[in-house]
Formats: C-alpha cells, structure tokens, sequence
C-alpha cells in the first residue's frame, strides 16, 4: 500500500443536466428528485458515487486494489468472510483490495455472528446535490409501434396507426452543486492515498462520459474546487471555503452553462491552497 494522504480537502463539484433526468425517485413516479418545499434539484449523494464507482470499473477492470465491493452480482457475505480471521484482518484486506471501500467506507457487518467486519468509515464524502435554481419537472408523453403480447396487437387492430404510450420525465436545464470532504485522520485508517485522490479527481470529470442513455439526457462536469489545507486536520473551516465560491445567474431562465457565472474568493485562509480540477 502507498502512504496515505496527509492533507485534508474540501472541495466544490458543479455540473449540469440538459434534457435529462439525472436521478429519478421511485417514490414520485421516477420524476426528477426535488426538494418538496423549494422545488429545488436534488441528487442523491449514493447516485454520483455509483459514477465513480462505475468509472473506476471500466478504467481497472476490477483488479485489486482497485475492485468494487458495491457492484451488481457481488454476493457480499462470503466475501466477508473469507477475507481475514478476525475483523482487523478483514477490514485491513478489504480495504487494501477494494478501492471503494478504501474511499467511501462500507457497512461489513452484513453477515452472521463472527462473520462480519464491523463498518468502515471512508475519509471521502458527498453531500446531495442540489440545483441552483428551482427546476421545471418535465412528463413527455411517448409512443411505441410494436407491442409486447397478442393480446395488445389484436387490440390496436382497428387503429390506423398502431402504438402504445408510456410517460418520461426530464428536466430542461439545471445546474447541480455538490459539496465533498476528505478526511487525512480517516485516510490514515483506509490507506486512501494520493494515487487514490488523483483517480477519483479523475472519475469525477469522467462520471458521466460513460454513463450515458437518453434519459439522462446531456450531462457534464463544468467545475471542480478543491481545497487544498497544509494540515491533517484543516485550517480553516468547510463551510466557510464553500462560501468563497458563489455562482451567480446571468438569465432569468437558465437554459446552458453559460446562463451562469463562478466567481471563486481567492483571498483564502492561511494554509489553504486553491485548486481548480476544471
């Protein structure tokens, strides 16, 4: 294992949809998440994770030490077990094997009694993304020319046109803010290292390029700030960092990334670096 990170960071991700739903809630008909009182945007920070996690798939090809726990068709249970006699044993392999464990943390104690690995805490975390307007939750009414069942085909006969109708929802334009922390005290504990920091830089301005379909719509990275601190436990607080990048709306109605303009304080704190990804 390399060394772990010694610094830690806060950092700003802005990025925008266009004609898509970028994360739909089962509770609400799969309608584009917002929140109830404001309308607002919102995406799950589970969503954005399951990006990186994808993208380091594809760029590792599930090899240690950067497989994935959390992917479709592990059977976590045995994998636990099988890692290591006792928890410190299987939590030190498991993170030394898989890079989202390592990064986000993970719930192992999944299995019976003497079976888990208790949790690990991931020194990486992100907030809910949130727009920075309210958005417009868009249904669009589509139609099929093939059917599924005889049943269906027989029904539409007396049609001129066959076709069957389903629902999909997008939203117009938005542009998203989240907010991420790395802790170097719960680096030290994962061995998430600077190898790691810089893939998962990476896997941020590349969530999207391999994750597209049409109902996402057009989604990409537009602004990545980190913030950079000289210490292991920070010098300056998060919120007050968040607060020196402000964006402000140039149109009424927002429709592309250019509606917008980032305005980044650069009289930052002492022992604060600025970083800009993107």
């Amino acid at each position: 294992m390399t060394t772990p990170i010694k610094n830690r960071y806060d950092f700003v991700y802005l990025f925008d949809v266009k004609d898509g739903n970028p994360n739909g809630d089962p509770d609400q008909a799969n309608l584009p998440r917002a929140d109830a009182e404001n309308q607002e945007g919102l995406i799950t920070d589970v969503c954005i994770k399951r990006k990186v996690r994808n993208y380091i798939m594809l760029k590792h090809d599930l090899k240690s030490p950067f497989d994935i726990f959390i992917r479709q068709g592990n059977v976590l249970n045995p994998i636990i077990k099988d890692s290591g006699k006792d928890i410190q044993g299987r939590q030190k392999s498991l993170t030394t094997q898989y890079y989202d464990i390592r990064t986000f943390g993970a719930v192992l104690s999944t299995g019976g009694k003497g079976e888990g690995a208790g949790t690990v805490r991931g020194p990486v975390q992100f907030t809910f993304s949130r727009s920075e307007d309210r958005i417009y939750q868009a249904e669009h009414s589509i139609t099929r020319c093939a059917v599924t069942t005889p049943e269906e085909a027989k029904a539409q006969e007396s049609r001129e046109h066959a076709s069957t109708f389903g629902r999909k929802s997008t939203v117009p334009y938005a542009l998203y803010r989240m907010h991420g922390f790395i802790s170097a005290v719960d680096a030290i504990k994962t061995g998430f290292s600077e190898s790691d920091l810089e893939l998962l830089w990476e896997a941020l301005l590349n969530a999207f390029e391999h994750d597209r379909s049409a109902a996402r719509g057009e989604m990409n990275p537009r602004k990545l700030i980190a913030f950079k601190h000289s210490s292991h436990l920070g010098n300056a607080r998060s919120g007050e960092l968040f607060e020196m990048v402000s964006i402000i709306k140039k149109n009424e109605l927002p429709r592309s990334f250019m509606d917008y303009e980032v305005k980044i304080d650069r009289s930052l704190p002492n022992g604060v670096e600025l970083i800009e990804k993107l």
